[in-house]
């Protein structure tokens, strides 16, 4: 276990120290995970030892996990994220709206199940909840609307794929392949008991819980800081197996922007997705009565960090992004030596081109990637990947999906032309040059 400096230690600690003192966290866990090992955890307040194995209850994390078992059947082939949910889960009013609207909140799918308060009373099957039109409050793909039903009925497919029920796929899928074997539906062994703290009186009464059963899938999970610490290192990268990278990274895409957030803040495919003070972190929050939770990772920086509170309300849910910022400043990552490597395609194409009479530039980056993106001024910019048939596809930004396709007199890409000199006349320019050229 590589330790951080005892300065950063105490740094932390002292910063999760104030969150549980500030909070009026009866139990709280704080830890930070780098280079796939849980090097630095406090836990404050009234916790049993060893703290990193105590459970608590991580809500909406639970999303994540169930994300993953629907991305598996994905790569499988066994569905398709354009799948319509009919197709797999026939009979409900959401029906139309597809797997990927559900995994994003684009589905318009109500934020709740119909009934009682689920979180706080027993759980019943999908047919228990009996389903209708008012569960479809929106429109698809119109905006962002956060839906546990919908995160419900993804869980219902999974286990209807896989003829058995959901928390046994993700315990066999995805819990136990990555060692998180203290990650269960129902409090084990050494939990905290869920409580809530009135606010005029430092007095705190018991929470309910119950097995959510059909909205299981929403935010039943609990687990000990030290196996969310493993879902961390997987979307860090350490996918062991039960998802490619390339998925993961794929799950980290934004794609429905929360507008109610103060920041930058959305969602991809079962993971919240946030810009906190110049950095992207992925992962996702968590709320259960008698619990709050975090779980945030710096892909870049290479490190997550995680926070555990059995309160229903109080804990700063910044506190996670807080111990990040932490250690970046205290330890920044030393990076890899820059080394030269092979160009992927000859050097007489990089350089600038021009749309128009706007500058660009493409560059060879890192990973056998092209880079273009404007030359000296804001411009569209993505990256690119090869493909075999010789042609190259974006990553990201706006040309994410885009076909690119390279010449020594003209970049063809997603109709646009981009010449190495403005509007070049030997240039096949949509439109054509007006003859009389450049002229004063």
């Amino acid at each position: 276990m590589t330790d951080l400096l005892p300065s950063t230690a105490r740094t932390l600690l002292a910063r999760t120290a104030r969150a549980q003192r500030d909070g009026r966290v009866p139990s709280l866990v704080a830890a930070v995970v780098r280079d796939g090992e849980l090097v630095w955890s406090a836990g404050r307040g009234a916790v049993a030892e060893p703290h990193t194995h105590v459970q608590y209850r991580l809500g909406s994390i639970s999303k994540t996990v169930t994300a993953i078992t629907v991305m598996r059947l994905r790569d499988e082939g066994a569905v398709d994220l354009d799948d319509p949910l009919e197709k797999h889960l026939p009979g409900t009013p959401l029906g139309d709206r597809t797997l990927g609207q559900l995994l994003s909140h684009l589905a318009g799918a109500g934020s709740e199940s119909p009934g009682l308060w689920w979180e706080r009373t027993p759980g019943t099957t999908l047919e228990g909840l009996v389903l209708s039109d008012a569960d479809v409050v929106l429109p698809a793909a119109r905006r962002f609307h956060y839906s546990n039903l919908g995160f419900g009925l993804l869980g219902e497919l999974v286990a209807r794929i896989r003829g058995r029920a959901w928390a046994d796929v993700a315990r066999d899928e995805v819990l136990l392949p990555l060692g998180m074997a203290r990650t269960t539906p129902r409090p084990s062994g050494a939990a905290a008991q869920g409580t809530a703290v009135h606010p005029w009186a430092d007095v705190v009464m018991a929470e309910p819980e119950h097995h959510a059963v059909a909205m299981a899938p929403a935010g039943q999970l609990w687990a000990t800081a030290t196996d969310l610490g493993r879902l961390g290192s997987f979307l860090l990268g350490d996918t062991g197996d039960v998802l490619s990278p390339d998925t993961v990274e794929e799950m980290t895409l934004p794609a429905g922007i929360d507008s109610a957030s103060p920041g930058w803040s959305s969602y991809g495919l079962g993971v919240q997705v946030q810009r906190v003070d110049g950095v992207t972190l992925v992962g996702h929050g968590g709320s259960m009565p008698g619990f709050l939770a975090g779980l945030w990772a710096d892909r870049e920086d290479g490190t997550a960090a995680l926070a555990l509170g059995n309160t229903t309300t109080g804990m700063d849910g910044g506190l996670p992004a807080g111990l990040l910022a932490d250690v970046r400043a205290a330890e920044p990552r030393i990076v890899d030596a820059w080394a030269p490597s092979p160009s992927p395609v000859p050097l007489d194409l990089l350089g600038p081109w021009f749309w128009g009479p706007s500058p660009y530039v493409l560059r060879a980056i890192p990973g056998g990637m092209l880079h273009l993106g404007g030359l000296g001024r804001p411009g569209r910019s993505s990256r690119f990947v090869a493909r075999p048939d010789g042609t190259w596809v974006g990553l990201d930004g706006y040309f994410a999906g885009e076909t690119l396709r390279l010449d020594p007199v003209a970049l063809n890409l997603a109709t646009f032309v981009f010449t190495r000199t403005p509007y070049d006349p030997a240039a096949p320019v949509p439109g054509g040059v007006d003859g009389a050229g450049w002229h004063a």
